[in-house]
């Protein structure tokens, strides 16, 4: 690869200077504005074309047309491919998220079911990379689709699901062994290959070979039956009849094949790309991503998007059957058959099965998003609601909440979190670990937390708030009106809440500053419900942020902060004593008994635990 300088003109970019010396090559551009934030990264299999492109007369939709207002410079990087450069491409956008870019949220790594290779396997939930031996059935939607799978299994199959280390311990049959979950193979009630029956029973269902496993288990009741031995055929019966009902509840198709279906929506402002994950004709279950960035795109360009970020790094199936035709459909095909290894399949259902499926899919992608911009709404209406009781001039559209927490003065933490009309914006919560104050002063820690953060804003940094909320009563508003004057921002709305004297939800006083007397709200107020949403999740993350920093600090012993005792001079004064309550009570000629402690040393350690005037 090449680098192409980037041509800075903070006042008025120069397009047709810019455009004149670019290359006609595959690549990834970067465009930057005047504060040096990149705002949008792409990929082109023409550099020229494409950045040209942006800046044509007509055509331009509003989004892209603001975008390139703001535009100081572009960077671009020549590739040798262009699907090296949708690679890049996904790369950069998920380390720089830039604000012009279909932005998914999806860091996390789903769940598998694991048999694994033991002589008496074990059947378990595993995240992560697949270095254990056996075999691995999924990617899940959750971990609570895993459980339900786990639960419904030992029902069936007693496979063992306890830890290798309890299986290895055991002396007797446990629990699960009395309630039939497990036939006790740690304490050899079974044999190898009776359990292995079960084993093989397990990868058949999850395989999606139901009719097998039933005309499996139909054998075996009666060869139990012609053994006369009736209480097993009629253990079997059952296990046969749940089968059946499963199968019932579960549309399962005869195709064994592993794949993926993506259906995409966007409406009244919210898009959303609703995953069905099949794996051996199996429905596993599904999960609904809303983008961020995509109001204003079509489902094509949503699942050009989408499909880079979301499978590259994965574990990519055979066959992704889609909504849309996405855009640079081919391009995409190649780029996943080469991260895959194996051949993929990117199309659109036509008929049979596929289209059964997908309209599954997109029946769950229409509910997913009626719920979301049902919830936009009520929330709308909660901030319209606030506005009116508080007879605030604008509706906030960013509340910013603090709480102290501490236990008797110790470790005070602050939270602050933030709500905007999308609900919790979590990506700007702050935690302030309080310091030099007196323990158990909450006006000085809110003063202190205060001062923190709007200092930054006075700086520059962050965004400001419509309304600020103060968990607590007139002390604490008190100290935050001060603050807000010192630093010439008088004019933030602060609202105060403070518990009721039963501490009841709905009984809370409000206090508005520059509002004589309190505000009253119903309990039945979705105003006063908002409210108590955001001061209940201050108070929970202070409260984290609080037990965190305790746990961190009695985690370290005070002798680690002792200059010149290092671990293995800690570790022979904690065994000579048997611990430290022991160093504590030592004098400094019993600690400099101990090898490798100095008089100098031992007078330092006496003097962590007593003081200087020793």
């Amino acid at each position: 690869m090449s680098e192409i300088d980037p041509l800075p003109t903070p006042e008025a970019f120069d397009s047709a200077a810019f455009l004149k010396n670019l290359t006609g090559r595959p690549g990834v551009y970067r465009m930057i504005d005047d504060s040096g934030t990149v705002i949008y990264v792409g990929k082109a299999k023409n550099l020229k074309k494409r950045v040209s492109s942006y800046f044509r007369n007509t055509g331009l939709t509003s989004k892209t047309r603001v975008m390139v207002a703001q535009i100081a410079s572009i960077d671009t990087t020549v590739t040798h491919t262009e699907n090296e450069a949708l690679i890049l491409e996904n790369n950069l956008i998920k380390e720089l998220m830039p604000r012009y870019n279909i932005l998914l949220r999806d860091d996390k790594t789903y769940p598998y079911l694991l048999i694994s290779g033991d002589t008496f396997p074990r059947l378990s939930l595993h995240r992560g990379a697949k270095r254990k031996a056996g075999k691995y059935f999924g990617p899940y939607p959750s971990a609570g689709a895993v459980r339900e799978s786990l639960n419904l299994l030992q029902k069936l199959f007693p496979v063992r699901q306890c830890d290798d280390s309890y299986y290895q311990n055991r002396s007797r049959p446990c629990l699960q062994y009395q309630i039939k979950r497990c036939t006790a193979p740690c304490v050899g009630l079974i044999s190898e290959s009776e359990y292995q029956k079960d084993v093989q029973h397990t990868i058949m269902f999850l395989e999606g070979k139901n009719k097998e496993v039933m005309d499996n288990l139909s054998e075996e009741m009666d060869a139990a039956s012609q053994r006369l031995d009736f209480e097993q055929a009629a253990v079997i019966r059952d296990k046969v009849v749940s089968l059946r009902r499963i199968q019932e509840r579960q549309y399962v198709t005869s195709n064994q094949g592993e794949f993926d279906v993506l259906a995409a929506l966007v409406k009244d402002g919210l898009a959303v790309v609703e995953v069905c994950f099949i794996r051996g004709g199996r429905n596993l279950g599904s999960k609904s991503f809303f983008p961020k960035g995509s109001a204003d795109s079509s489902p094509e360009e949503l699942l050009s998007a989408f499909i880079p970020q979301y499978y590259l790094g994965k574990n990519i199936p055979s066959e992704i059957l889609l909504s849309h035709e996405a855009e640079d459909i081919t391009l995409l095909q190649d780029v996943l058959e080469q991260e895959s290894d194996h051949k993929v399949s990117l199309r659109l259902p036509q008929r049979g099965q596929g289209v059964r499926w997908m309209q599954m899919a997109k029946t769950n992608a229409d509910i997913s998003l009626a719920h979301r911009l049902s919830s936009r709404a009520n929330l709308l209406q909660r901030f319209e609601l606030l506005q009116d009781a508080l007879e605030l001039d604008e509706m906030p559209k960013r509340i910013e909440c603090f709480d102290i927490s501490h236990t008797r003065g110790e470790r005070t933490v602050a939270s602050c979190v933030v709500f905007g009309l999308e609900g919790a914006i979590k990506a700007d919560y702050r935690k302030f670990n309080i310091e030099g104050i007196t323990g158990g002063d909450d006006y000085a820690a809110m003063n202190q937390a205060l001062t923190r953060r709007f200092t930054r804003l006075q700086k520059g940094e962050g965004k400001r708030p419509d309304l600020l909320l103060i968990d607590g009563g007139k002390g604490q508003i008190t100290e935050a009106k001060e603050v807000l004057a010192e630093l010439n921002l008088s004019d933030l709305p602060i609202l105060g809440i403070a518990k009721g004297p039963e501490r009841r939800p709905g009984e809370e006083t409000l206090f508005l500053v520059g509002r004589a007397g309190e505000v009253t709200l119903s309990a039945d107020s979705p105003a006063l419900h908002l409210l108590q949403q955001v001061r209940d999740e201050a108070h929970r993350f202070a409260i984290t942020g609080h037990r965190q920093r305790r746990a961190k600090a009695r985690k370290t012993s005070s002798l680690e902060t002792i200059e010149g005792l290092g671990p293995k001079r800690r570790q022979k004064l904690l065994q000579q004593f048997g611990g430290l309550q022991e160093v504590q009570r030592a004098g400094v000629e019993a600690l400099s008994k101990v090898d490798g402690i100095s008089k100098a040393l031992a007078q330092k350690i006496y003097d962590v635990f007593h003081g200087d005037n020793a």
